[in-house]
C-alpha cells in the first residue's frame, strides 16, 4: 500500500544511476509501517470499534452480548489468518485490505437493514433485507485479490458476523451467507475478464434465488392454488435475489482497479490487460531490437508453462517476461541476438566495457519502466532476473587479455605490479536474487533460451542436458536462495 512512495523517491532523484536506484530499495520507513504491530494493533482495533458501532446503534436486543460474540469472532478470524495466512498477517497493508472490506460489507448490511425496517422505500419490506444485504462482496474482492483461501476466510467469518447484525439466531441466513460466498470464491479462481465478474454475480444470484426459494425467503408460494399467489411479489423478490449478486459483482469490478493500485496487488484481470503486445516499449522493441523481442516471447513462454506446472502465476510470468530485457533498446546492437554477425561492437571495446554495457540493460531496463509507468512487480523481476551472476564471457576474455600482457611484459621486462588486476565486481550483476517463484522462473527460462541458441544440432537429449547443467549451475552460484522454489519445483520446471 505504501509503496507509491518508492516509486516518487526514484523519479525525483532524476532516474540516476547506481546501485541504490537500480535495486530499486524499499523505504525504510515504509518497511516499518508495513511490519509494525502497532499498526496491526492499530487496524484489528478499527475493526472491533467498527463493530461495536454497528451492533450498539441499531435496534437489535441485547447488544453487549452480541458484541462479546462478535470479539470473540474476532478473536477466531486474527487466530486463523495468522496460523494459516502468516504473509498477509505479516503485513499492514494486506491486513487492512481484509478487514476494511469485510467492514464495509458489514456496514453495507446495516444500512439495507435500516432502509427495510425504517420503510425508506414502501415495495422494501422488513423480511426482504436478506434477499438484498451484499453476502458476497467480501469473498469476491478477496478472493480475485489475494486468493481462493482469502476468499473463503471472508466468506465464513463476514456471515458469522452479518448473521449478529440480524440479531436472533438464523439458520437459513448462515447457509444463505456462506453458500452465496462460496459460490463467489468458486466463480473467480479463473476470472481473467472483467466480464467474468459480471457472470459470477449471476452465479452468485442465482443460488441467492435458489436458497430463498429453498428457506422460503420468497413467498409464500402456494402450489396447489397458483392463482392465490401474488405473482408480482414473487416476481419483485427474485428479481432482488439475483440483482443482488449483479450489482455486487458490478460494483467490485468498479472498485478492483483502485484497491489494486492502493494495496500494490496485480489480478490476473490487470495482467492480461498489460500484456497488449501494442505497448509502446513492446513495439519499440518490434523495430529496434526484433532479435530481443522474439526471446522475449519465447520466455513467456517458457516462464508461463513452468509456472503453471508449479502452482506459481503463470499470467504474471507471461507479462514480466514480455519487459524483463526492455532495457537493451538503449544498445540493442550489443547484444548477441540483435548482432547481424558482420561486425561485433565489442571487438573494439575492452572486455571491462562490454560487462558494462551487458550490466547495464538492467539498470536502462528499471528506467524505461519507471517512465512507462510499468507495475512494480514489472520492475522488480527487470532487477532479479539476472541476480547477482557473472558475465562468465567477458570475465574470462579479460583474464586472457591479463595473462598475454604479463606475458608481453616479461619481455620487456615490466612489474607485475604495472598491470592491473582483473576484478569479479566489475563482472556481475548488481542483483538482487530472485526473490519470489515468479522471479526464479523468469530467470531461469531466460538463461534456457539463451543458451539453447548456442546448440549445434540441437536434439531433445542435448536440450534437456543443457538445462538440468544449467538450474545446477544456477543453484551452486546461489542465485536461487532467496526464493521460495523447493527441488522438486526445480526438477518440475526442467522437465
Amino acid at each position: 500500500m505504501f509503496d507509491f512512495l518508492k516509486r516518487n523517491t526514484l523519479v525525483k532523484r532524476g532516474l540516476a544511476s547506481g546501485k541504490t536506484r537500480r535495486r530499486y530499495a524499499p523505504n525504510e520507513f515504509v518497511q516499518r509501517l508495513e511490519f509494525s504491530p502497532y499498526i496491526k494493533g492499530l487496524i484489528l482495533a478499527a475493526f472491533a470499534a467498527g463493530l461495536a458501532l454497528l451492533l450498539f446503534t441499531g435496534d437489535l436486543p441485547e447488544p453487549t452480548k452480541n458484541f462479546v460474540i462478535a470479539l470473540l469472532f474476532l478473536g477466531a478470524a486474527v487466530t486463523q489468518l495468522w496460523i494459516n495466512q502468516p504473509r498477509t498477517f505479516d503485513r499492514s497493508s494486506r491486513l487492512l485490505l481484509v478487514f476494511g472490506i469485510m467492514l464495509v460489507q458489514l456496514a453495507a448490511t446495516e444500512l439495507v437493514l435500516v432502509v427495510c425496517r425504517n420503510g425508506t422505500f414502501p415495495f422494501l419490506k422488513t423480511e426482504m433485507a436478506a434477499l438484498i444485504v451484499p453476502y458476497a462482496f467480501a469473498p469476491l474482492v478477496l478472493s480475485v485479490l489475494l486468493g481462493r483461501n482469502h476468499g473463503l476466510y471472508a466468506a465464513i467469518f463476514v456471515t458469522l458476523w452479518t448473521r449478529l447484525l440480524f440479531g436472533a439466531f438464523d439458520a437459513t441466513l448462515l447457509v444463505a451467507g456462506l453458500a452465496t460466498g462460496f459460490t463467489a470464491v468458486y466463480l473467480t479462481l479463473q476470472v481473467r475478464k472483467r466480464s467474468r465478474l459480471i457472470r459470477a454475480g449471476f452465479g452468485v444470484g442465482i443460488v441467492l434465488w435458489l436458497m430463498a426459494l429453498m428457506f422460503g425467503l420468497i413467498g409464500p408460494i402456494d402450489l396447489f392454488t397458483p392463482r392465490a399467489n401474488d405473482w408480482r411479489l414473487l416476481a419483485l423478490q427474485s428479481a432482488l435475489a439475483v440483482g443482488n449478486g449483479i450489482v455486487t459483482a458490478t460494483i467490485v469490478g468498479g472498485i478492483l482497479p483502485m484497491l489494486e493500485h492502493l494495496f500494490r496487488i496485480t489480478t490476473d484481470i490487470s495482467w492480461l490487460e498489460a500484456s497488449d503486445l501494442n505497448h509502446p516499449l513492446l513495439r519499440r522493441m518490434t523495430i529496434e531490437a526484433p532479435g530481443t523481442y522474439h526471446h522475449s516471447l519465447v520466455v513467456a513462454n517458457l516462464a508461463e508453462a513452468a509456472a503453471e506446472a508449479v502452482g506459481a502465476n503463470g499470467t504474471l510470468c507471461r507479462v514480466c517476461s514480455y519487459f524483463h530485457d526492455v532495457g537493451k533498446l538503449v544498445k540493442p546492437d550489443y547484444f548477441t541476438e540483435n548482432m547481424n554477425f558482420e561486425r561485433n561492437p565489442h571487438d573494439d571495446l575492452a572486455p571491462t566495457m562490454s560487462a558494462l554495457i551487458i550490466i547495464a540493460h538492467v539498470k536502462e531496463g528499471v528506467d524505461l519502466a519507471l517512465k512507462h509507468n510499468l507495475s512494480s512487480q514489472i520492475i522488480d523481476i527487470i532487477q532479479e532476473h539476472h541476480g547477482t551472476s557473472f558475465v562468465y564471457y567477458f570475465y574470462k576474455r579479460s583474464v586472457q587479455q591479463q595473462e598475454d600482457a604479463r606475458a608481453g611484459g616479461k619481455i620487456m621486462k615490466m612489474r607485475d605490479d604495472d598491470i592491473p588486476e582483473v576484478s569479479e565486481e566489475n563482472f556481475r550483476y548488481a542483483g538482487p536474487k530472485p526473490q519470489t517463484k515468479e522471479s526464479a522462473i523468469i530467470s531461469l527460462a531466460d538463461m534456457v533460451e539463451s543458451a539453447s541458441r548456442s546448440l549445434e544440432k540441437p536434439t531433445p537429449q542435448k536440450i534437456e542436458q543443457l538445462v538440468t547443467d544449467l538450474i545446477a549451475q544456477r543453484i551452486a552460484d546461489k542465485q536461487l536462495d532467496e526464493c521460495d522454489l523447493t527441488l522438486a519445483e526445480l526438477r518440475t520446471i526442467a522437465e
